[in-house]
């Protein structure tokens, strides 16, 4: 299967930034899209930005010009930069990935790392 090791999420204060990286091992022939997905507390979890193997990206309105999602294909990676960061990205951010046409609820899912963002 595929596994996840997920870093760089942290407490900092309005406005700050934090990197976030995933690094994927296993069998990861098949996948074609990587990135970022969150879940806040009482609220269902929505894209936050995600790549392709041919470096189109997609990103969620509330992240636009804050947020810069990044492959590494050689390494098997993607990070996210997040910057201006909000007290409303507080989150548990998960690395996702997949298949080309894949759903991303078919697709797989790290454990997920905390970024909480205090005012």
């Amino acid at each position: 299967q595929v596994h996840f090791e997920e870093s760089g999420g942290d407490s900092v204060q309005s406005g700050g930034s934090l990197r976030l990286s995933c690094a994927l091992s296993g069998n990861i022939a098949d996948i074609y899209i990587m990135g970022w997905y969150r879940q806040a507390p009482g609220k269902q979890r929505e894209l936050v930005a995600d790549i392709t193997a041919h470096d189109y990206v997609d990103y969620a309105d509330f992240v636009k010009g804050r947020f810069t999602i990044s492959r590494d294909k050689a390494e098997n990676t993607v990070s996210l930069q997040m910057n201006s960061l909000k007290p409303e990205d507080t989150a548990v951010y998960y690395c996702t990935a997949r298949g080309r046409y894949i759903p991303p609820d078919y697709g797989y899912w790290g454990q997920g790392t905390q970024v909480t963002v205090s005012s």
